[in-house]
């Protein structure tokens, strides 16, 4: 299809008029490609259509421009996994290959009957351009957006930094290095929203490409090397790039290896009078829309409610990392032993309210990107995400007048098998552990909402809705919140409830109460500090020092 080489050009006003016809083998190759990219760029799922009606354009939240922005098409008749699990995903760009070179050649086939076509290639072929270009635009910045404003891999937390190196995914390891480097996630993210940018404007979409190309193809190859959960997705805009970039194959092999000029020669259709208004007019409405607004979105998000991160402050006191200096189990002391399965062994209190503790059981792999949809803190779950060794994270409610503990396991149980609580990316991982589970859960002891947490005290802590600063509070959070709500009863987690002290000028810390197991627990923490040689900066994300 390097039909810019064979072309000679005159140019009328600001139309491109081509004075040579394509080629049977060009117009073979752009039919395959049109359909095959037609059906790649544009959304298939009736799920993306319903999200667009459902959105409260008045009170929009980010995640509602970046659904639009992400979502995955093709043709999936035979399955994601035709040819293995490991080329899941890519199955379906294969699929719809073979679909488009079937309806190619029948169009061909066709053409050929009627003989006589009315169709004019340069100009479908200027309007596919068109629509892939604003495919890959606006999926970058979407993309790009939560790198920006570093929300997508979060400087690590104490549990995590209290995790052993080996018990650490290869993926997790990446995160870790992007997330206590913040600025050059921030590089990363301008790169991709400058690229998405430029492919908005036909005249800068070559320079557009070759950055997607460059920024998208090294995450890529990131993905394959520690083995992460999104090089599908990052090479689609790969993909699609290289697409935008064949007018200029021709060119810049003219220019960089034979070091001769060259010229693009591209087909623009003049628009004039009113309809240039109207495309002028739609072109402001999406920059605005998926540039300034989402702009503004995802600061709210990174300043209050990070997506991965869960929101709610947890209590200030109690923050930090802890030895377990004394661990009673059902009355009878457990002296350290790190063999021990049920005994304690370090402890943290998150910034947020995330109590996490390390014993000697091993616990499947959460494989997710740890963030959660909805966005209850439960949910988020990228403190052990990719982190294996035993270390538990229970999202907590806490009590001040009463000094009480309410936790709930961020690993979540359903009626048929213990389940990983989902972030919206790399759920192939959950998929391939829930085929390997098959411990039923009634065997599984957990305790019920209601006999968790009383009624009166679920009332005194107030709608969780609201835990977040008032930009924040968005209608699709409290849409979310409110269907959690009435699913929360039938959730099966692991749960239980817990006194706190705090002595000795909040240096120790005495934990009393009831386990996830039913068994009486009392602990004592003493505070230690980990003389880490990194530290968070100024620029994290999330609102808890108010």
């Amino acid at each position: 299809m390097q039909i810019a080489e064979k072309i000679q050009t005159v140019r009328v006003d600001t139309e491109v008029v081509h004075t040579q016809k394509w080629t049977l083998r060009q117009r073979i190759a752009f039919r395959v490609s049109f359909i095959f990219f037609i059906i790649i760029s544009i959304p298939n799922s009736v799920l993306w259509y319903k999200h667009i009606f459902a959105i409260n354009w008045l009170n929009l939240d980010y995640r509602d421009l970046y659904d639009i922005c992400r979502f995955g098409s093709g043709v999936s008749w035979f399955g994601r996994s035709t040819f293995g699990s490991r080329l899941e995903g890519y199955s379906i760009w294969v699929n719809t290959f073979f679909f488009a070179l079937f309806v190619g050649l029948l169009w061909t086939g066709v053409a050929k009957l009627l003989k006589k076509e009315k169709i004019s290639y340069n100009r479908l072929y200027y309007w596919l351009n068109v629509i892939v270009r604003y495919r890959a635009g606006l999926g970058i910045i979407g993309f790009g957006f939560t790198k920006l404003f570093p929300v997508q891999m979060p400087y690590p937390s104490y549990g995590i930094l209290d995790t052993d190196y080996g018990d650490l995914t290869a993926q997790k390891i990446f995160w870790l290095s992007f997330g206590i480097v913040p600025w050059y996630q921030v590089f990363a993210g301008v790169l991709e929203v400058t690229a998405g940018t430029l492919l908005l404007f036909r005249r800068s979409v070559a320079i557009g490409a070759v950055l997607l190309v460059g920024a998208l193809g090294a995450i890529v190859v990131v993905n394959f090397a520690y083995d992460g959960g999104v090089h599908v997705y990052s090479s689609y805009f790969v993909l699609l790039s290289l697409f935008l970039l064949v007018p200029y194959f021709g060119p810049y092999y003219q220019v960089f290896i034979r070091e001769q000029p060259a010229r693009v020669a591209l087909f623009f259709p003049s628009f004039k009078g009113r309809l240039n208004e109207i495309r002028i007019g739609l072109k402001g409405v999406i920059i605005f829309i998926f540039l300034i607004v989402f702009f503004y979105l995802q600061y709210v998000d990174f300043r209050y409610d990070p997506y991965k991160q869960p929101s709610t402050a947890g209590l200030q006191a109690l923050r930090g990392n802890y030895d377990v200096t004394e661990f009673r189990l059902n009355g009878q002391v457990r002296p350290f032993n790190p063999y021990d399965s049920l005994r304690w062994q370090s402890a943290t209190f998150e910034k947020w309210s995330t109590l996490t503790f390390k014993v000697n059981r091993p616990l499947k792999l959460d494989l997710s990107n740890g963030g959660g949809d909805p966005k209850r803190d439960v949910n988020r779950t990228f403190e052990i995400s990719g982190v294996a060794g035993g270390q538990r994270a229970f999202h907590y409610y806490v009590d001040t007048i009463n000094q009480r503990l309410y936790l709930e396991d961020k690993y979540k149980l359903i009626p048929d098998q213990r389940n990983i609580t989902a972030g919206e990316g790399g759920d192939g991982g959950v998929r391939n552990y829930l085929k390997s589970v098959k411990e039923p859960v009634e065997k599984l002891p957990a305790i019920s909402l209601a006999d968790w947490m009383p009624a009166k005290v679920k009332a005194s802590l107030g709608d969780e809705a609201n835990y977040v600063a008032k930009p924040a509070r968005t209608a699709r959070r409290l849409r979310e919140f409110a269907k959690a709500d009435a699913l929360a009863a039938k959730e099966i987690r692991e749960r239980f409830v817990a006194s706190y002290k705090i002595i000795d000028g909040g240096n120790r810390v005495i934990l009393n109460g009831i386990d996830e197991h039913r068994d009486s627990i009392y602990v004592v923490l003493d505070r230690a500090i980990r003389d880490y040689k990194i530290s968070p900066g100024k620029f994290a994300a999330g609102h808890y020092d108010q």
